[in-house]
């Protein structure tokens, strides 16, 4: 049926016309101006509109520990965090990209940019000979899938991409460090501005507390690899905030939490629990130390750095002065650089309640 425009016919009810529009354009005037509000950096509903979220580079060394894994899904399931590239640290760069890959493939978020880093020779094999032939623990998880596969971008030259992102960035950038560091390193090798135009936050380091959550502090993994770029960051002038053991090293869901996730149909609860199946079923790792796929997780150290690149929130927070000793700990000294540390929880359970709600729900 087609519609008659004869409203505007009579000078009256041109008035009226008049008057209407003038409404019109009042209400969008307004609704435009709450959705700039909305969108200005750090308002709480940003993340929701045009990818104001936080501007984030994510630097891992997954394929080893799952935790990685866990973190990565994690973040594809956070609307506050804007994920601009993905690089690969350590090792075997090249597998570890494609497990990257194979993750981004199957939650459907192949817009991310993958960055091959830095190879570098690989300690965890040389650390742990029995699982020699198998040094990548989700090496079965891939199945058949290859670089190659990934129907997304994929710079050779990760520590370039993640260098020309934090340059061009409009907004200051956060490289969020979950592995060893020599990919962060290189990167202020090349361009020493990067410490100017983001910050890092990184799951790095024992600073009262170690594995186990014991009095002793440890030489913590991501720090204790790869000492001297270790060094080079912690003594650069790149800003940093950590989460070290004392709060990460805690962090296991079980029981109900735990069963959201394991029964979940969500892409990010499955891509989490096949990939962790086949970790717990690795070569070389004696069945009488696994967890049980059905009841818990394994400890989720990587998943806090993703928050803390959100919020501190749920952490007492300090600042203080850190420096990394020729062992690789990160020790108190007061002539070292200021970082922001998260020491202890606020509250743990909320953490747990937030991570199972994105990545299951």
């Amino acid at each position: 049926m087609k519609v008659k425009n004869y409203y505007l016919n009579s000078p009256d009810r041109r008035q009226s016309f008049g008057t209407i529009t003038a409404a019109f354009c009042m209400i969008f005037i307004l609704l435009f101006s709450v959705a700039c509000q909305n969108n200005a950096p750090g308002n709480a509903n940003s993340a929701n509109l045009n990818h104001s979220g936080i501007p984030v580079i994510l630097d891992t060394d997954i394929g080893d520990d799952i935790d990685d894994t866990w973190a990565l899904a994690f973040l594809l399931s956070c609307p506050e965090l804007d994920v601009k590239l993905i690089v690969s640290a350590t090792g075997n760069t090249t597998f570890r990209a494609g497990v990257i890959a194979k993750v981004l493939e199957e939650c459907g978020r192949t817009d991310i940019p993958i960055g091959i880093g830095k190879p570098t020779a690989d300690l965890f094999e040389e650390s742990f000979g029995s699982y020699r032939g198998h040094p990548y623990f989700q090496r079965s998880w891939m199945d058949h899938f290859e670089m190659a596969d990934y129907t997304g971008i994929v710079y050779p030259d990760g520590v370039g991409a993640m260098i020309d992102v934090i340059m061009k960035s409009e907004r200051p950038v956060t490289v969020i460090a979950i592995g060893p560091l020599p990919n962060l390193a290189e990167a202020l090798s090349r361009q020493p501005l990067v410490a100017e135009k983001s910050q890092v936050v990184g799951m790095l380091g024992s600073v009262r507390r170690g594995y186990n959550n014991s009095d002793k502090i440890a030489r913590e993994w991501n720090v204790a690899t790869y000492v001297e770029d270790a060094q080079r960051v912690f003594h650069s002038p790149w800003p940093m905030t950590i989460t070290p053991l004392d709060t990460c090293g805690i962090v296991k869901l079980e029981g109900a939490r735990y069963k959201r996730v394991a029964q979940s149909n969500n892409p990010a609860a499955r891509v989490v629990m096949d990939a962790y199946r086949s970790w717990l079923e690795r070569p070389g790792h004696p069945p009488e130390k696994r967890w049980d796929s059905r009841q818990s997780s394994s400890t989720l150290y990587d998943t806090v750095a993703i928050y803390l690149a959100m919020s501190t929130d749920l952490f007492k927070m300090e600042s203080l002065g850190i420096s990394v000793n020729r062992e690789g700990k990160t020790i108190i000294d007061t002539n070292g650089k200021t970082v922001h540390c998260a020491l202890e929880w606020k509250d743990l359970e909320a953490f747990e309640e937030l991570l199972v709600s994105r990545i299951a729900d």
